[in-house]
């Protein structure tokens, strides 16, 4: 296609997630015509996140020390540990203000056709947490699609013996959706995730 650096530059963006041939060589050549002062910033922040970024020690999520700040916070309760896949979910659900615990990072979920077994994921670190005592309640917050939904079921099978509160989060219809657009599956989780309204 190009010659050299040009085309090692859109193969190398190729192989990022979610960034097609297409999309790979528009960035390519926005950075061509972008100000070298510019393009030098992308590549100080990409050198400096592969040397200062870690996973955090306890939870897994992203972090600058041994520990990330959610773990390092004195005001987060110890009881309740929210299970996600990945540490944008961690993100997700700090937007919302609403979750006042900790957090694990799985690192992914159970997928047989992709070969990722629970040994793949972080598991045993979760179980090893929840050995403590400390722990009272585990929220199960994987996303909400085949893969997610066999890892909370696996979770659930695995932590019932230590007599933990469990639970996984609602999913249903979005605000401001119509009925009439949503797929079975949705409103049908929808109707089993029901709330009495108290008048």
């Amino acid at each position: 296609m190009y010659e050299g650096a040009v085309q090692d530059l859109i193969d190398e963006l190729g192989r990022l997630p979610g960034v097609g041939p297409k999309s790979a060589q528009r960035i390519a050549f926005h950075l061509l015509a972008a100000e070298s002062a510019d393009v030098g910033r992308l590549v100080a922040a990409l050198q400096r996140v592969q040397a200062e970024v870690r996973f955090c020690v306890t939870c897994h999520n992203v972090a600058e020390a041994e520990q990330c700040r959610i773990c390092r916070d004195p005001r987060r309760t110890l009881d309740v540990i929210c299970v996600v896949e990945e540490p944008k979910d961690v993100v997700a659900i700090e937007r919302t203000r609403e979750f006042k615990g900790r957090y694990h990072v799985l690192g992914g979920a159970i997928s047989p056709i992709e070969g990722i077994g629970p040994d793949d994921l972080r598991v045993k670190e979760l179980m090893t947490r929840l050995m403590d005592g400390q722990v009272t309640e585990l929220i199960i917050a994987t996303d909400p699609n085949l893969e997610g939904e066999a890892t909370a079921a696996y979770l659930a099978r695995l932590v019932g013996p230590l007599g933990l509160a469990v639970s996984r989060l609602a999913s249903g219809l979005p605000v401001g959706g119509d009925l009439e657009y949503a797929d079975e599956v949705t409103l049908g989780r929808a109707f089993e995730g029901r709330r009495r309204i108290d008048a």
